[in-house]
C-alpha cells in the first residue's frame, strides 16, 4: 500500500489528520479507501459487439487490469435484451492500483473534463461510499482519440471502511477530491 504517492500520503498525513479530527487513537478505526470499482455500461453492445470490445480495451487502459463482461440479469422486451447477453464491463482496483488510479483520476482527468467546477458533495449512499460519473472517458490521458472515437460514459464507486458519509467526505478531501463549494451550486 505505501508503494504509490497517495498510499504514502495516507500513511504520513491523512491517517494522523483524521485521527486527530475525528478524535480516534485506534488506526484500524479510521476511515480508509477499500476499493475502486469502474463500471461501462454498453446498451449499444446488443446490436454491435464491437462497441463493447472498445469499451473492454479502453477499461482496461484507463485501470491497468483486465475488466470483467457484465451480463444482463433479466430479459426486458422494450430494449431487445435477453437475459445473459453481454451488455457492460467493471473492474474492481484495490491496494496500489487503486491508489494510483486515485492519482491520475485527480491530477489528470478530472482537470480535463470540459467546464469543470467540481464534484457533487452529495452523491454518497448514506453508509460511506462515494459514486462519480463521467459522461465521457476520453478525459484519461492513456486513451487515443483517434482509436476510440465512441463517445462512451463510466461510473466510478469509492468504496470506504466508514458507515459515516461524513467521515467519508473528509476522507476523499484530503485525498485532494475537488468537491464542489455550495455557494457555487446555489448560484448555479
Amino acid at each position: 500500500m505505501a508503494n504509490t504517492r497517495l498510499g504514502q500520503l495516507y500513511i504520513e498525513k491523512i491517517r494522523p489528520a483524521l485521527a486527530e479530527s475525528l478524535g480516534r487513537t485506534n488506526v484500524m478505526s479510521l476511515p480508509r479507501l477499500e476499493k475502486i470499482v469502474c463500471n461501462m455500461g454498453v446498451g449499444s453492445a446488443i446490436q454491435d459487439k464491437k462497441h463493447l470490445e472498445d469499451a473492454t480495451q479502453a477499461l482496461t487502459l484507463i485501470a491497468g487490469q483486465k475488466p470483467v463482461v457484465t451480463l444482463a440479469r433479466r430479459s426486458i422486451a422494450g430494449f431487445k435484451l435477453r437475459a445473459g447477453v453481454p451488455i457492460g464491463c467493471k473492474v474492481t482496483l484495490r491496494g496500489d492500483r487503486m491508489y494510483e488510479f486515485l492519482d491520475r483520476l485527480l491530477s489528470l482527468a478530472l482537470p480535463r473534463v470540459r467546464d469543470f467546477r467540481g464534484v457533487s458533495d452529495r452523491a454518497f449512499d448514506g453508509r460511506g461510499n462515494y459514486s462519480l460519473g463521467l459522461t465521457e472517458y476520453l478525459v484519461f490521458p492513456e486513451l487515443n482519440p483517434d482509436k476510440f472515437v465512441r463517445s462512451q460514459g463510466l461510473n466510478i464507486v469509492f468504496v470506504t471502511t466508514t458507515e459515516s458519509d461524513d467521515e467519508a467526505r473528509e476522507l476523499l478531501k484530503l485525498f485532494g477530491m475537488p468537491f464542489r463549494s455550495r455557494k457555487t451550486v446555489e448560484a448555479a
